[in-house]
């Protein structure tokens, strides 16, 4: 048996979408609805990676990127134009009915649950379409019940449950049959503090005791820093990383300035600082820069010569900011792009920093 979970090869998928044309004829009108013209969009392009069994994935990118459309391929929900995707053995969209006896989905969007009826129904239809014994699914569903803290609307139709509550159902409908791999997008949408925090040590669990594959697709950068090691970014389809956070991490070489700012007393040298930094957010009172990393110390400097600073966090670079950048196209395979970012100091000029010699 291989150690692979997955396995993909240059996957590829394609969509006709119609052409939009002006109709100002009867004649026009009725050639475009005859002869409805139409265009290819490629929603993932030549995509190629491979994850581990038991690994934790991020799958990042801009919406757009073909993030919602590789999952829905890995899980047979699509079937690719090229390439191939093999996943526990199985070619999804070819074998979808025995495949899909060993993954579970969580898709934020769509609801795996039924509307009209109790949380607990829908689990009881689950327990018979995936053939389970009362005994094993009793004793899976009261150790889920406690640990996502679920009890109290077991018999709460699924309509008048809040998103967070519904995540919380949807998770435990998708992990009843024992999964092997279990594709999770945006699975702490609506949950409160306590509730992330709650879910994720959850799918920490299930990861280490029962040895769960686990593709996350999330925006919230730190849910993915908290439960993977690895991630993969996509941007218009194709891949632009695929490798540690850590290293990926490491690549960028600026730091995240935060200050609370009491008075500007020289006006002058506090504007041209900021022109020599990237100003992620600037309200008079308030100012986050982002600066090369080798000068951070120097920037605080000048600051606290031309201001006076209620607060100052200098910031290690964190996964958000590196992959904004590199969506941005300020990184590219976990290396800065030439002349990226925001502008820096030349070394030796003693001018570089308005005054601050370097």
């Amino acid at each position: 048996m291989t150690d692979d979970a997955i396995r993909v090869e240059h996957l590829s998928k394609r969509f006709e979408v119609p052409i939009r044309q002006p109709r100002t004829s009867l004649w026009r009108r009725v050639t475009h609805f005859v002869r409805n013209p139409t265009e290819a969009l490629t929603a993932v392009d030549d995509l190629s990676f491979r994850v581990a069994r038991g690994e934790v994935v991020g799958l990042l990118g801009a919406n757009g990127s073909g993030k919602s459309t590789t999952v829905k391929m890995l899980t047979g929900i699509l079937t690719p134009t090229s390439g191939e995707a093999t996943v526990l053995g199985f070619s999804p969209h070819r074998q979808r009915k025995a495949y899909t006896q060993h993954i579970g989905v969580v898709f934020g969007q769509k609801s795996l649950l039924w509307w009209n009826i109790p949380v607990i129904e829908s689990f009881k239809l689950y327990r018979d379409i995936y053939g389970q014994d009362d005994a094993s699914f009793n004793a899976r569903l009261r150790h889920f019940v406690d640990v996502l803290e679920i009890r109290d609307y077991l018999h709460i139709p699924v309509r008048k449950l809040s998103l967070g509550m519904r995540m919380r159902a949807e998770l435990v409908a998708s992990l009843l049959h024992r999964p092997e791999i279990i594709f999770l997008d945006e699975p702490t949408i609506g949950l409160d503090v306590l509730g992330r925090r709650n879910l994720k040590r959850f799918l920490r669990r299930l990861n280490q005791d029962e040895g769960v594959t686990i593709v996350l697709t999330t925006h919230n950068m730190f849910d993915v820093e908290e439960l993977c090691r690895r991630c993969i970014i996509l941007r218009e389809g194709a891949k632009v990383y695929d490798g540690d956070i850590a290293a990926l991490k490491a690549a960028e070489r600026h730091k995240i300035i935060e200050l609370d700012v009491v008075e500007i007393v020289d006006p002058g040298r506090f504007e041209a600082i900021l022109h020599r930094c990237e100003v992620l957010e600037g309200n008079a009172v308030r100012y986050r820069l982002r600066v090369p990393s080798e000068i951070a110390v120097q920037v605080v400097q000048v600051l606290f010569d031309c201001a006076r600073l209620e607060s100052v966090n200098i910031l290690p670079p964190n996964l958000e900011h590196v992959v904004e950048r590199m969506l941005e196209g300020g990184m590219l395979e976990g290396r800065m792009l030439e002349g990226s970012g925001g502008a820096g100091a030349t070394p030796g000029r003693e001018d570089s920093l308005c005054g601050v010699r370097r």
